[in-house]
């Protein structure tokens, strides 16, 4: 028999799970469909365990640095990665059981395991099951790319899940791709004990963030003996006796690195490839992303894409984000869009770089008149303090308007400060409001407001 629901959520991410609970409150009779891991990317293979191993990877960095701090240590400091996979399993998997149990404990909702497959635009399969619904909300989420590279068929090569399993030291970790995964890695296996060298085929690290930032964590990560290749072309996986090889053509260096594993961090696709979106009429773009509007509709009514298979974010704020533009929109007969939302990440490497609203190039690609304030964390008491100064904070403003435009920080404790910028652009406040706040001392945020008390023209 034909099950019915008022929704069909496909997907346990972290907009689905929200929503099932949001339109069950409603009085929504919900089914839900994972077909693997309750949590999605975040909790299963991207910020929980990854942020959980960065915490091991610092407190390693941290233990050598004692004597920094006058702490004196008397054996070398060395990483079980078994005890540290451990550790981060235990967190995950905490997370991971928490969503399913609450899901299957929700009232008016019933938990399907298995793929989903639409049959029509109001029914999808599951298994031996067919379930029907008026309303349908894809949060299936990406997964690692593998480019059909040369030897990527006859080279064993990790990705950014597969690596999470791994539980010992690769000697030589080479990783293939220099932005906000990859460099991740790359600092995480370096301070558990790794060499480690980032290949990029673009000129520099981070290529699409601005110059200085790119060049302020290429500086961060170069000093704690990251090797960089730049301007690598013509990328081939070899096999190299008992280890493995990169082959590629670059503008200085060897045309060859030898290492013991390959990481592949390349970019990521969306799983939409399986749903059986052409039964339902929905569209996707050429790289197989979820067509959706303003409000997250997809090309049918009725359908709704929700979270990274979209492509209008990558991030876990962003697809909650997106449940809470749908809920309203369902439930309160609001008008969020996504156009709404300023755009905000960070990347964590340690100092992180976080950064809100427009890139200085976004700015100065605008032709709009602009002033711009900087400060090194070397003049951040707080940075000083903690041993930890490295990097710098920028700050973007209109000239006319006095809005805040964007804004950057490279340096600890960057990705919680950041966020008085970003409340400061919400509330549609001018740069004074901010600068003339008082914050707390030591704090690095308390030097935002210095900062922009010393802004000049953006030349």
């Amino acid at each position: 028999m034909k099950q019915s629901f008022d929704a069909i959520i496909v997907g346990a991410g972290q907009a689905g799970p929200s929503l099932a609970g949001r339109l069950t409150q409603a009085g929504w009779t919900v089914a839900i469909v994972e077909r693997k891991l309750f949590g999605g990317t975040c909790v299963n293979n991207g910020c929980t365990p990854t942020k959980a191993m960065v915490a091991s990877a610092h407190a390693a960095h941290i233990a050598r640095r004692g004597s920094d701090f006058g702490v004196i240590r008397r054996e070398p400091v060395s990483v079980d990665m078994k005890q540290v996979l451990a550790r981060k399993d235990a967190i995950v998997m905490k997370s991971r059981t928490g969503i399913e149990s609450w899901l299957r404990g929700m009232e008016r909702c019933t938990v399907f395991t298995g793929t989903a497959r639409f049959v029509s635009p109001n029914e999808i399969r599951v298994g031996d099951e067919v379930i029907h619904a008026k309303n349908i909300f894809l949060n299936v989420g990406a997964r690692p790319a593998v480019p059909d590279m040369p030897g990527v068929h006859e080279v064993p090569f990790l990705t950014s899940t597969t690596v999470l399993d791994l539980d010992e030291l690769p000697q030589h970790l080479i990783v293939v791709g220099g932005s906000y995964v990859g460099l991740e890695f790359a600092q995480m296996y370096r301070r558990f004990g790794a060499e480690v060298t980032v290949v990029e085929r673009k000129a520099r690290i981070i290529p699409n963030e601005d110059h200085d930032l790119s060049s302020g964590v290429q500086e961060i990560l170069q000093s704690e003996g990251i090797q960089l290749r730049l301007d690598a072309n013509c990328i081939r996986l070899e096999n190299d006796g008992e280890g493995v090889a990169i082959g590629l053509d670059c503008l200085e260096g060897h045309p060859r690195v030898v290492g013991s594993r390959i990481l592949l961090a390349v970019g990521r696709r969306p799983n939409t490839d399986d749903l059986g979106l052409a039964a339902a009429g929905v569209r996707t773009d050429e790289r197989g992303y979820i067509t959706a509007d303003d409000q997250l509709q997809t090309s049918v009514a009725g359908i709704w894409a929700l979270g990274d298979c979209n492509g209008r974010g990558a991030f876990t704020h962003t697809s909650y984000n997106d449940f809470e533009i749908v809920a309203d929109n369902l439930l309160d007969k609001a008008s969020r869009r996504v156009s709404d939302r300023i755009p905000v990440s960070a990347l964590y490497v340690d100092p992180p770089l976080a950064q809100v609203g427009l890139t200085e190039m976004q700015v100065r690609k605008s032709g709009r008149a602009a002033l711009i304030g900087t400060r090194p964390m070397t003049k951040v008491g707080r940075a000083v303090e903690k041993g930890e100064s490295q990097g710098f904070m920028k700050i973007l403003v209109d000239a006319e308007s006095k809005k805040i435009l964007g804004a950057a920080i490279l340096g600890t404790g960057g990705d919680e400060a950041i966020h008085c910028i970003l409340s400061t652009m919400y509330a549609g406040a001018p740069y004074t409001t901010l600068s003339h706040a008082v914050h707390i001392h030591p704090t690095v945020s308390e030097l935002i407001p210095t900062m922009l008390q010393s802004m000049t023209p953006l030349r």
